[in-house]
């Protein structure tokens, strides 16, 4: 049961997504989290650094959708503007919006990631649907409240992954 929490991988930084390394992979296509995966909570939309990231998503050909359990004003302000599609009120962990995301872009399984910051919602749902995870160290050092109950057991579950030799990076908040 506790592995269904233990992420495919672990980076520092979207910006640590290697899209090269995706494509050699056969990745097509990144179903991501917003908040505090691709900028903080509070911010309304990407930055520059983030847009180019997206541009060299596209230029290797892989798609990108959002999956977001915020509301859709939240995630159709960041969203739009960078013309991604996306899933708001995902009800993350359910694997639901994580099927329907790859189904709209037209993918397998296995040519799907999905990317978050959250071990309770990103990855517990990405693994329950059988996706390859990627945990990224969240964006800010603040969060919501509802988040906030999340990481103290995020804590926990990450501890006994490290005292069991089952996780080789550091606690990621």
């Amino acid at each position: 049961m506790l592995k269904l929490f233990l992420p495919s991988e672990h980076v520092q930084s979207i910006f640590d997504i290697d899209p090269d390394k995706l494509k050699e992979k056969g990745v097509k296509g990144v179903i991501t989290d917003l908040d505090n995966t691709l900028v903080e909570w509070d911010r309304p939309t990407a930055t520059p650094e983030l847009i180019i990231w997206f541009d060299k998503l596209r230029a290797h050909g892989i798609l990108v959708t959002i999956v977001s359990n915020n509301n859709e004003k939240r995630v159709r302000a960041f969203s739009d503007p960078l013309q991604i599609p996306f899933i708001h009120q995902a009800r993350k962990p359910m694997a639901r919006a994580f099927h329907k995301a790859r189904k709209t872009m037209g993918l397998k399984l296995e040519e799907t990631v999905v990317v978050g910051d959250q071990l309770l919602t990103d990855v517990l749902g990405g693994n329950r649907g059988g996706f390859h995870t990627i945990l990224v160290v969240p964006v800010a050092q603040t969060d919501e409240f509802r988040t906030r109950i999340n990481r103290y057991f995020e804590r926990k579950i990450m501890a006994f992954f490290k005292r069991k030799g089952m996780i080789e990076w550091e606690e990621h908040n």
